[in-house]
């Protein structure tokens, strides 16, 4: 077994210009349409999640203490949860915006694949 040569071909693959296959096309168009909603999900989940975290810390006086902080707390933490609550509606109206938007590509696209074979 030539080592050198299965060496050489590895190499020259790597540097050798590649078509895009059709399934390729069909799932950077899928990434292209999910992408904006799920960023927006985790940025905003995560940031209301520490919203709501801030809120407990103030409301249980780790933070900061007296009533003022506990009231504080209290509505931080509100913010946070309903933060929370909204996130998924939201999520799922710009994934459907997406699915607009790249729908019919992504429809031509996987008829003419399941077309050829």
């Amino acid at each position: 077994m030539n080592t050198d040569k299965i060496y050489a071909e590895h190499i020259a693959n790597e540097y050798s210009k590649k078509e895009a296959s059709k399934v390729m096309q069909l799932k950077k168009l899928d990434t292209k349409a999910k992408a904006p909603a799920n960023i927006f999900a985790f940025t905003f989940g995560i940031v209301s999640a520490l919203v709501f975290g801030t809120g407990m810390c103030l409301s249980l006086g780790v933070i900061a203490s007296g009533v003022g902080a506990f009231v504080a707390g209290i509505v931080v933490g509100l913010v946070g949860i309903a933060g929370c609550c909204v996130n998924y509606p939201i999520y799922k109206k710009i994934k459907e915006k997406g699915k607009l938007k790249y729908g019919s590509d992504i429809m031509r696209l996987a008829k003419e694949i399941s077309d050829e074979e």
